[in-house]
């Protein structure tokens, strides 16, 4: 059952909550750094600033989900 830790199934869990992908490929780390970016960039939406990183953090988790 590799094809579970390749390409799409990783992506297609990381679309859906940021990190899983990571996780189901075996990147513990990766994942809980995406759920830290996570927390700290909603923190940051009280300040305005969240707003312009969390997309970016989100298509970097998908990207990173799908070929890593």
């Amino acid at each position: 059952m590799n094809y579970c830790r390749t390409h799409g199934i990783p992506a297609l869990f990381s679309f859906f909550f940021p990190g899983l992908g990571q996780l189901v490929k075996g990147h513990l780390f990766k994942a809980l750094g995406i759920w830290i970016a996570f927390i700290i960039t909603g923190t940051m939406h009280i300040f305005g600033a969240g707003f312009l990183l969390w997309p970016l953090i989100w298509i970097w988790q998908l990207y990173d989900a799908y070929n890593a």
